[in-house]
């Protein structure tokens, strides 16, 4: 049994999978001939590999960077990092993620069928961890077995489906068409950039990808030779306050510490290069392929996809939100280091991933500054959440790190505070009434549509 959900686990986390699955499903449903469905699964398979490439070369070359920074500083405190939380986790609670994982992708699904929340959530390394998460919650309140399955599986089908809709308003903005979502569990933080970005714009806000260089500095306006000449910068000042010794030591394998600066914010800007080449070849197949899913299965679905998906409409944004928001953790760091508190250290790769799509939705509804403020903001956000949510995840929360993204705090504290307020029977009411709740907006919304239908 261990083995068949362990091999269950391997295929539904990983998103180049599901959604070659779901491009092939789609293709199908569409009658399409073997040679052009051989092409499009293919296709969106190895695109959503070179993502992942990507991202991998972007973990690699930040990862150096955060102990440089921890060093040079002089910072120790708690690091949040999805990845290390959840190698935790599963070895005590591995079967019971896998099987609330694996129901809650079909809750999602079922929701996407008869309700208005027409989102199908394809990111399943998030998914994976957050089935962890809510499985980790609902133990620590009480429940087991399959009362436990049932309610993990409801509560995270619920997530899978709020999430995405709560940024599509904004999705359509940034993207110019209503044919993919966002399914990255930071849709809070994401949100409220996009808010603060239109309550910041003013007059005309001029957009983060018009920006005005000198013409000596025209070369600036290529985001591959932008991104390594500040990443170069940065890591280069960080690299002096750590010093040669401990970067020659520990980091660099003898290389100068200067030379190994340089490789490394090369390596960044190489791996931003590679995830923007995935993302055109995904969005080229996955979109005409889903139009089989949202006619003949779920009516109107729409994919959600993973954050990097959004990072090829305003590349300077991308960058523009990593520092921002990396500034916002600085800045909270000091604030909880004053209060006596947990310190949350400014996890680089968090940043970047969550901050640079802030800046995204920022500038898409407030320009520059949008950009700047929204992805800041961001930054305080997935700093100070971290500190409310380890006290509901039982003895995993004394752990020396914690979830990191914005709807893993909300979605915690919020099942946390209805098990500490009401105990089991708290959580069951609370997770049928937003249930309940989904399917009374859909019953009214699709009322008023046929009502404005006539009356046209």
């Amino acid at each position: 049994m261990n083995k068949v959900l362990s091999i269950l686990v391997d295929i539904l986390k990983e998103p180049s999978i599901l959604v070659a699955l779901m491009a092939l499903i789609g293709l199908l449903a569409q009658r399409k001939k073997l040679p052009d469905i051989i092409k499009g699964t293919t296709k969106t398979f190895v695109g959503f590999l070179v993502i992942a490439a990507g991202a991998s070369i972007l973990q690699n070359a930040l990862a150096p960077f955060g102990d440089m920074f921890q060093h040079a500083f002089n910072v120790k405190g708690v690091v949040p990092n999805n990845e290390a939380i959840v190698a935790m986790a599963l070895t005590d609670y591995g079967s019971n993620t896998a099987l609330i994982m694996f129901f809650g992708m079909i809750v999602n699904i079922l929701i996407a069928r008869f309700t208005r929340f027409k989102y199908i959530f394809l990111t399943g390394h998030h998914t994976l961890y957050m089935a962890c998460m809510v499985a980790v919650i609902l133990s620590v309140a009480g429940f087991n077995s399959a009362p436990l399955i049932i309610l993990g599986a409801l509560a995270l089908g619920i997530i899978m489906s709020l999430s995405p809709a709560l940024l599509q308003p904004f999705m359509k903005k940034i993207t110019g068409n209503d044919n993919v979502a966002l399914g990255h569990f930071s849709g809070v933080g994401y949100a409220l950039s996009g808010l603060v970005g239109k309550a910041v714009a003013g007059k005309n806000p001029r957009s983060t990808e018009k920006i005005n260089f000198p013409k000596g500095l025209g070369f600036l306006r290529d985001s591959t030779v932008s991104i390594a000449i500040t990443m170069a910068i940065i890591y280069v000042i960080v690299a002096l306050y750590a010093g040669p010794t401990y970067i020659q030591e520990h980091l660099s394998n003898g290389q100068n510490y200067l030379v190994f600066s340089f490789i490394q914010a090369g390596t960044f800007a190489a791996g931003v290069f590679v995830i923007l080449s995935g993302v055109r070849l995904v969005l080229a197949e996955i979109v005409p392929a889903f139009k089989g899913i949202s006619t003949k299965i779920v009516p109107n679905a729409k994919p959600a996809l993973d954050v990097p998906i959004i990072y090829t409409f305003a590349p300077n944004a991308v960058l523009i939100g990593f520092f921002s928001s990396f500034v916002g953790g600085i800045v909270s760091m000091l604030i909880l280091t004053l209060s006596g508190g947990v310190i949350i250290l400014p996890g680089v790769v968090p940043h970047f991933f969550t901050g640079a799509a802030a800046g995204v939705f920022g500038n898409a509804t407030g320009g520059i500054r949008g950009s700047v403020i929204g992805s800041f903001v961001n930054g305080i956000i997935i700093s100070f959440l971290p500190v409310f949510l380890m006290p509901v995840l039982g003895n995993l929360g004394f752990a020396n790190s914690t979830f990191s993204d914005a709807d893993f705090g909300v979605s915690g504290i919020i099942l946390g505070t209805l098990a500490d307020s009401g105990g089991k029977v708290a959580i069951i009411i609370g997770i049928v009434i937003v249930l309940a709740l989904m399917f009374i907006f859909s019953i009214r919304k699709k009322k008023v549509d046929q009502n404005t239908n006539i009356g046209a």
